[in-house]
């Protein structure tokens, strides 16, 4: 039995302890078994395994040898870590499951009130109660027979109800699959952003080392090369930064995008919520097609290439001294013009 918060009151206790016992993955009331995580939020079994095959593809069914996986919690995105088996380890939660039966069997027992379903403007006294496929807006079966809509193809209001919902809950969890992935690649960019730095600093201890040999002869051409490396260093921290920047606005539209449509997804009354799915549904899928940022290339952060080898200058030095054939020319011209004088 599908239970709908429109059979209550609004603002009723009841209406608020619904919203407590909703699945922030399915946005369904949470389903037997309900599973509690360790930052104490509860998700149905199906929907947490689902985040976490998403965030674990390589894991393997329960019961094998291999450690378990990660995911983060949608609601406080705290990072639970799994054993090897996998959601299957986690903790049922008793209380929340004999609390859902409890309400179930309240919510059974209230009759819809007809105050609360919609009614159609053209006609006050005819309820909305079908979908108009060619204006894609609800209607009431009076608009279908004689007005507005008679030439318009139609459908149960329920049955496309449901089924936009479920295309909206579909949305959601791409979009909360997607922003697992951009948390990743900014992790890898922040890890790379580090790398960086090291092998910048390695690169100009190892040049310094080089040049100390030589002192002060090759003190300023040492210091033109650090400047270079310091310069190739800024350049790439700078552009990571960027790329760190784009992926954490992009992150950022994504969770609003996610808090909107699950807002939506709380909307119970179907007219109401078909208002507005469509357009929702379109944004979040275009969102999702849009978000192609760049990345840096494999060994991006290497300064392998400012390595610099100074055997043969340091041979040169060794080898510098005077020309013993300048000086004896010098010597022999000097005598030749005492013997003249």
């Amino acid at each position: 039995m599908d239970f709908q918060a429109g059979i209550l009151q609004d603002g009723s206790p009841m209406e608020s302890l619904e919203k407590q016992l909703i699945c922030p993955i399915c946005l369904e009331m949470l389903s037997k078994p309900v599973v509690i995580l360790p930052c104490q939020h509860n998700l149905c079994r199906k929907c947490a395994n689902d985040v976490f095959q998403a965030a674990n593809p390589y894991w393997q069914n329960r019961g094998s040898l291999i450690s378990g996986g990660r995911f983060r919690c949608p609601s406080c995105r705290h990072e639970v870590l799994l054993d090897r088996h996998g959601v299957y380890g986690l903790q049922r939660n008793l209380l929340v499951e004999n609390i859902i039966d409890i309400y179930k069997q309240e919510c059974s027992s209230r009759p819809l009130k007809k105050g609360e379903h919609p009614m159609c403007k053209e006609h006050e006294d005819e309820r909305i109660n079908i979908y108009c496929v060619t204006c894609e807006v609800p209607t009431c079966s009076m608009c279908k027979v004689f007005g507005a809509h008679k030439d318009c193809e139609v459908a149960p209001l329920q049955a496309v109800f449901q089924g936009q919902k479920t295309e909206l809950n579909n949305c959601i969890s791409m979009l909360v699959a997607g922003n697992d992935r951009i948390q990743t690649i900014i992790s890898q960019l922040e890890d790379s952003c580090q790398s960086t730095e090291e092998n910048s600093e390695a690169a100009k201890r190892e040049l310094c080392a080089r040049f100390d040999a030589l002192a002060a002869l090759l003190e300023e051409k040492k210091a033109e090369l650090l400047q270079r490396i310091s310069q190739e260093q800024a350049d790439k921290t700078a552009f990571i930064q960027s790329l760190i920047c784009q992926y954490k606005e992009q992150l950022e539209k994504s969770s609003r995008l996610v808090e909107t449509a699950i807002q939506a997804a709380e909307e119970t009354g179907g007219a109401a919520f078909l208002m507005n799915a469509k357009q929702l549904i379109k944004t979040i899928v275009e969102a999702s097609k849009g978000g192609r940022l760049d990345k840096i290339e494999q060994g991006y952060e290497s300064m392998d290439a400012f390595s610099v080898s100074l055997d043969h200058l340091t041979e040169a030095v060794h080898a510098l001294d005077f020309d013993p054939a300048e000086e004896d020319e010098e010597y022999f011209d000097g005598e030749e013009e005492e013997v003249e004088e």
